[in-house]
């Protein structure tokens, strides 16, 4: 891999033997001169498709009928959805195909694979309004990841506009490995299942506020009490990490509309005298 201002028809006799045209992208250089850039930049790449290969890893696991791997792979696939973003930023290999390829790879590992998973375990005993349930859920993904990529730039990074599509899946894969992990069949809580779905999937087309964390300096130094606090919350997780998860996640999903009832609470009341 290389990264150049190489023309596209002056390819090397390497490349020329390949089957694969080379990824050629426009960009700009610090005096604002249209630049053309050859290859990708490949360790933030890697963890997209790390990302990627954890969600198939969870259809996968769903459709064998082990869905505690299954929403495990999920939660997996947020952390390495996480590293991606920061390692680009860290090590400024930003693109514009990386931006690509993470939306793609989140569509599969927070969109297409908690939905089959939820309908594997839970959702098939519904019939046709469990697949329209896992359907809503998708097109909730799908759609908050189009906005997502159309806002770049644009929107305050202190929040995310709806439910972030990693937070949704969490919430998904957390209830399907809560239950499961105590071996509770899903069709006999098909109903609860379907309501945390389709809300999850409202949640992200919403224009709910919910906090990114993005402002947080993971850089600079901290009081040392900082790290035994990170300790003490590993600590608390692992003591059970399936009803934990589901916890936090729940607790998270539920701050945006708890945020914007307070809201409208505050503008409803009238000004002090």
């Amino acid at each position: 891999m290389s990264e150049g201002h190489e023309e596209p028809n002056k390819a090397s006799d390497t490349e020329s033997l390949l089957p694969i045209d080379e990824h050629i992208e426009e960009g700009h250089d610090a005096d604002g001169r249209k630049v053309r850039h050859r290859g990708i930049y490949l360790l933030p790449n890697l963890f997209t498709t790390a990302a990627l290969f954890t969600g198939l890893y969870a259809i996968i696991n769903a459709m064998s009928g082990d869905f505690s791997n299954a929403a495990i792979a999920i939660f997996v696939a947020m952390v390495l959805d996480g590293l991606d973003g920061r390692v680009a930023r860290l090590t400024n290999t930003q693109s514009a195909f990386g931006a690509e390829y993470d939306s793609l790879s989140d569509m599969v590992a927070f969109g297409v694979a908690p939905a089959l998973v939820a309908f594997e375990w839970a959702l098939s005993s519904l019939g046709k309004v469990g697949w329209m349930v896992a359907f809503i859920y998708v097109a909730g993904a799908a759609l908050r990841l189009a906005r997502f990529n159309t806002q770049v730039g644009k929107a305050d990074k202190r929040f995310f506009i709806g439910l972030a599509s990693p937070a949704a899946a969490a919430l998904v894969a957390g209830t399907v490995w809560a239950f499961a992990d105590f071996d509770i069949q899903g069709a006999k809580v098909s109903l609860l299942v379907a309501l945390m779905v389709a809300a999850a999937g409202m949640l992200m087309v919403s224009n709910i506020k919910y906090y990114s964390f993005k402002d947080l300096d993971l850089r600079g130094r901290v009081p040392f009490v900082a790290i035994l606090v990170v300790v003490l919350a590993f600590a608390v997780v692992f003591t059970d990490p399936p009803r934990i998860l589901l916890l936090l996640f729940l607790a998270y999903a539920a701050s945006g509309p708890v945020q914007y009832l307070l809201q409208l609470r505050r503008r409803k009341q009238p000004p002090a005298v």
